[in-house]
């Protein structure tokens, strides 16, 4: 198996809770991608389209500025990148943390948290955020309590 990183974004720790377990799981190395201002409560109020997410979601362009840029990617062949469904598609911060490093040759495997989507156009909206010769991989949304050995055998299948 390559050397593989579980890199995660999470605004509420959902996703960081599965992360953290999809790691252990796959023997994998984790790294929280982080905002370098931390999301309130009210910044993540989606009925409010004036909050900081529906914002940023609103603006294809933005680019969350990013806590650290200190992750070994040169390090990992496989990145098994999380984060949560936030209209139907990855928050921009993943996008910021795609563009911040080089990942040429490198295969991404999404999973995420969801509280009732799929991942729509997401493969889509990150490719543009990578080299061309970067797989970016569609993988599974993460919901709900999940078992050492399901998410070790579904690392398995896409590692």
């Amino acid at each position: 198996m390559s050397k593989t990183l579980v890199a995660y974004f999470s605004a509420s720790q959902t996703t960081a809770h599965v992360a953290k377990e999809l790691a252990q799981a796959a023997g994998a190395d984790l790294y929280e991608i982080k905002p370098a201002v931390p999301y309130t409560k009210s910044d993540l109020n989606w009925m409010d389209k004036k909050s900081r997410s529906s914002m940023e979601m609103n603006d294809k362009s933005s680019r969350p500025a990013l806590a650290d840029q200190d992750a070994n990617i040169a390090a990992y062949d496989t990145i098994l990148l999380g984060f949560p469904i936030w209209w139907y598609v990855a928050p921009t911060i993943i996008n910021s943390f795609l563009e911040s490093y080089d990942f040429s040759g490198k295969k991404i495997v999404l999973f995420a948290t969801s509280g009732g989507s799929g991942f729509g156009k997401t493969v889509d909206g990150l490719k543009p955020s990578v080299a061309a010769d970067t797989m970016i991989v569609e993988g599974k949304v993460l919901n709900g309590r999940q078992t050492a050995a399901s998410l070790k055998a579904w690392a398995e299948t896409v590692l």
